[in-house]
């Protein structure tokens, strides 16, 4: 891949007085019909060259001119270079793309913030074309071309050319007379595309052609995109309540941390915002997809999930998971996917760095500017198989201790990928609606790291043979946990299966709310039903061990828990307490191994705090806890981002041989960001917001940057701070301009090595100017 970009220039018509008239290179026909671009000029065009504009000499906009316009013309003799015997030009084309016309209002893509066009498939749109004389449909020819990518072809769909006509074909290309206006000088055309039409930036041109040959043309950008207002889409959603949510909301909530310590923080999707859509196309530009294969929702989707990670494609975001991010920024610190997308279209280079949480909101912002129903999914206690087994493996030696050489599968605390809303023509019946995609690099799909979109209705009856990666998924949300114990004679026999270890608290914001809704019935049934068990054995048997659960475990009667205290803050001391119970009604004794870990997120071990060994004998129905007390000293300097530990209890009960396994993870609180507007806002008048801040740490934070951002308050921003000292609380007043009306959200979030996912989110209230 090259390492820098130029973007190609975007129309400017519109923006340019004099884009509206530039000549464009003539084709071979028009140069053998003597046709010289530029040379001939309207009366209009003697008293104002920039035709477009609206100038001090009185020029008014095409949408505006009317007969009396053309009768004030013949009385000041402008047809003398515009009458009935010259060729028919078109001096002006009007897309009518402001916000507030009715283009980009029937569209709902008024929020663009976009000089050019923005219309969905599917669903015509109106043009008006301007004459320099009267057009007469008996002699004259008008067509309009449509062209897309560097080598548009008809055979492709990605050149077309459409005839104005009465009434268009349902479902195709079309161009349909609306009205004739000026007395003939004017024609207003709706513009009919395809339901299935590739998306994308296209080059909308008005040609015309009269006895004396081809006449002057002029070319505008429109860009197509998905549309799920439109039955005949792929992608169309039912309800309008879901199409606000998950296509025109611009933040959400994204989940992170524990099933029992579920966090929550405030992302700027920004899918409107200026200079997105470019970027968004220029990524599937880099991905090299043929543009006539853009009209096939499940490919553009799993390119997306691809593209967003720099793996192996040169793609948005580069990946880390070390903890250090000299050269980048920390992925706890974004806010937003605006900076990143504007700067990979800038660059042409990767951004650093991500996560899972940030793939996620970056193809939320894609999809969902594309025209997709998408949503950020968090699976809390999400299994990584990496061997396509299905099941989550652990294997032991002989004394029951892991073997850290050979355990390559992981439980993370968390992880973040993303449900896109589509049919699915390429399945049975049955598996459209929600799709699961993944753009975080975990494993490859086909040789590329990406993944999906795989069906979620498919993922939850254990149809892993369905595309795409659904056995990837299933493990992620359904898997059992399998413990293996090393034979004296090297084999590994199966000791201990957890039923319930893996996909809870499936997470992801509320229709219409900022509350959180919990999903994970949609990926799978009730854990320990039958339906659940039933979808679990089937997906195990199209895995690479399809015999695990050829023989069935059953339950012993010593039973182990860990528990720790919920809203433990960084800093603070703390207990884990081990419980053990005897439920059977013989005495029971057994040896526990108990290990303390600081991990990352993923479940991959940083390094062990402390380990313990206790011997424990229990009467019938009798229950016991052994508690480990930990001071701040003791893990201050080991913790990793998101401050996660795992504790891991093993150990087998000598009169059964039942084996003991049991782990729990937690995080340590955070500090939130509170954020408080001060006085009224109104578009375009200067308001200040207070941002508080407490350190709870017992040392000092270094080199604080805050960063704020929200969509029609805030272009992302950055604030240096400096140092903050231990337990010091501090506050930084800052100004901004509201740019729109209505409820937005402003969000900020702190940068700093020694205290990470520190965040904050405000409502603010904009009234109209």
């Amino acid at each position: 891949m090259p390492s820098s970009h130029v973007p190609l220039p975007s129309s400017e018509v519109g923006r340019r007085p004099e884009a509206a008239i530039a000549p464009t290179v003539p084709t071979d026909a028009e140069r053998r019909a003597g046709v010289e671009h530029g040379a001939k000029k309207s009366g209009w065009q003697r008293c104002c060259p920039w035709l477009s504009s609206c100038c001090p000499c009185g020029r008014k906009s095409s949408k505006s001119y009317d007969v009396a316009d053309a009768e004030v013309e013949e009385e000041a003799g402008e047809t003398t270079d515009g009458g009935k015997d010259d060729r028919l030009e078109v001096t002006n084309l009007d897309l009518l793309k402001g916000s507030q016309e009715v283009n980009q209002q029937r569209h709902h893509t008024a929020e663009f913030e976009c000089t050019e066009l923005v219309v969905r498939r599917g669903q015509p749109f109106e043009i008006r074309l301007r004459f320099n004389r009267p057009y007469d449909p008996q002699s004259d020819t008008v067509r309009l071309e449509l062209r897309t990518g560097d080598n548009p072809q008809p055979a492709k769909g990605t050149h077309v050319t459409l005839a104005p006509v009465e009434q268009p074909e349902r479902g195709q290309w079309g161009a349909e007379v609306l009205d004739r206006t000026g007395g003939g000088r004017g024609l207003s055309l709706s513009v009919h595309s395809p339901p299935g039409c590739p998306v994308g930036r296209y080059r909308l041109s008005a040609r015309t052609q009269d006895p004396a040959g081809p006449g002057k043309w002029l070319e505008e950008a429109v860009y197509i995109l998905f549309n799920p207002w439109c039955p005949d889409d792929v992608v169309f959603v039912d309800e309008e309540k879901m199409r606000n949510e998950y296509v025109l909301n611009e933040t959400g909530r994204i989940y992170y941390g524990t099933e029992k310590q579920i966090g929550a923080r405030t992302w700027n999707f920004g899918q409107f915002s200026k200079g997105i859509l470019e970027a968004c196309l220029f990524m599937l530009d880099r991905s090299k997809m043929p543009v006539a294969g853009r009209g096939d929702a499940v490919s553009i989707v799993r390119v997306i999930s691809a593209m967003i990670n720099s793996q192996d494609d040169c793609g948005v975001l580069v990946g880390n998971w070390s903890g250090q991010y000299t050269g980048g920024t920390a992925p706890t610190a974004w806010i937003g996917s605006g900076d990143i997308l504007l700067q990979y279209h800038r660059t042409g280079e990767p951004v650093q760095y991500g996560q899972c949480w940030v793939f996620s909101g970056v193809v939320t912002t894609v999809l969902r500017c594309l025209g997709i129903a998408a949503r950020s999914v968090t699976n809390f206690a999400s299994a990584h198989d990496t061997d396509v087994s299905l099941t989550t493996d652990v294997f032991l030696d002989e004394e029951m201790k892991p073997l850290d050489h050979m355990n390559y599968d992981s439980i993370w605390n968390f992880h973040v990928w993303n449900d896109c809303w589509m049919a699915r023509p390429d399945l049975p019946a049955g598996f459209g609606g929600w799709q699961a995609i993944d753009a975080t690099p975990q494993e490859t799909s086909s040789g590329q790291y990406c993944c999906g979109p795989a069906s979620v209705e498919a993922i939850r009856n254990g149809m892993v043979y369905l595309k795409y990666d659904a056995p990837f998924i299933f493990a992620e949300v359904n898997s059992d946990k399998v413990f293996w114990q090393r034979q004296t004679d090297g084999t590994f026999q199966k000791v201990l299966v957890l039923k319930k270890a893996v996909g809870h608290q499936m997470s992801t914001k509320a229709v219409g709310s900022d509350e959180r809704d919990d999903i994970t019935e949609s990926y799978k049934y009730t854990e320990g039903t039958d339906e659940e068990r039933i979808a679990v054995e089937t997906a195990c048997r199209h895995g690479s061990r399809p015999d695990t659960y050829a023989d069935q475990y059953t339950a012993s009667d010593v039973e182990v828990t860990v528990h720790t205290d919920d809203g433990i803050i960084m800093g603070s001391d703390f207990t884990v307490t081990v419980g053990v119970a005897n439920t059977g009604s013989e005495c029971r004794s057994l040896t526990l191994f108990v290990q303390a870990i600081v991990m990352y997120y993923t479940g991959v071990a940083k390094g062990s705090l402390k380990k313990d060994k206790r011997d424990v004998l229990l009467e019938p129905h009798e229950k016991k806890e052994v508690k480990l007390v930990f001071h701040n000293e003791d893990y201050l300097e080991f913790l990793v981002d998101q401050a996660a530990m795992m504790f891991t209890v093993t150990g087998r009960v000598k009169e059964t041989g039942q084996a003991i396994v049991n782990q729990h993870t937690f995080r340590l609180r955070t500090p939130d960001l509170m954020i408080t507007p001060l006085g009224d806002a109104q578009v375009g008048k200067p308001m200040k917001v207070e941002i508080a801040l407490t350190n709870p740490l017992p040392k000092s934070l270094k080199n604080v940057t805050l960063r704020i951002e929200g969509p029609g308050l805030q272009n992302p921003g950055k604030v240096n701070i400096g140092d903050v000292p231990r337990h010091a609380s501090i506050t930084v007043t800052e100004t901004l301009v509201p740019l729109k009306p209505g409820c937005r959200k402003l969000i900020a979030s702190l940068d700093c090595q020694q205290l990470t996912q520190v965040h904050g989110v405000a409502e603010v209230l904009v009234q109209e100017s």
